[in-house]
């Protein structure tokens, strides 16, 4: 059973992942992985010598195209239970979410096939136990209407 919790803050160095939840013109901004039929959020792993911040631009621009945006920290949340990042049950891996307005798109540069943009949320979910809490999160903290 994987376990999602929410928090202010914790230490730099326990920041392994940025996920972005992004919009542009009002609508959702989701991502198809050339080896998936589903659909996520951008994100990924944090690179050596990156800020979080520096990750969370990376991966946007790499995933879905983003030139022009605006980034805003939502929080800091962790996922504990095991999955393709934490081996066993009790490993617990840290992140930080962020909402983006993104202006203008240009090409896609990375594992992504393409980018869905819509009205609605996605329901064929990459991590359905993970992404649709971390929307409802930023929803409740006023980031999404």
């Amino acid at each position: 059973m994987l376990e999602v919790k929410f928090h202010d803050n914790v230490s730099d160095e326990l920041l392994k992942f940025a996920v972005i939840i992004s919009k542009t013109n009002g609508k959702w901004v989701f991502c198809k992985h050339k080896e998936r039929e589903t659909y996520e959020v951008p994100g990924g792993r944090r690179e050596v010598g990156e800020s979080i911040i520096e990750t969370a631009k990376r991966e946007l621009v790499e995933e879905t195209g983003a030139i022009d945006f605006d980034m805003k920290p939502v929080c800091v949340y962790s996922v504990k239970g095991k999955t393709r990042v934490n081996e066993n049950e009790n490993d617990e891996s840290f992140g930080m979410l962020y909402f983006a307005d993104i202006y203008s798109l240009g090409e896609i540069n990375s594992e992504m096939e393409k980018i869905l943009i819509t009205d609605t949320l996605v329901k064929d979910w990459t991590y359905p136990l993970i992404q649709p809490k971390l929307i409802d999160e930023a929803k409740r903290r006023g980031f999404l209407q």
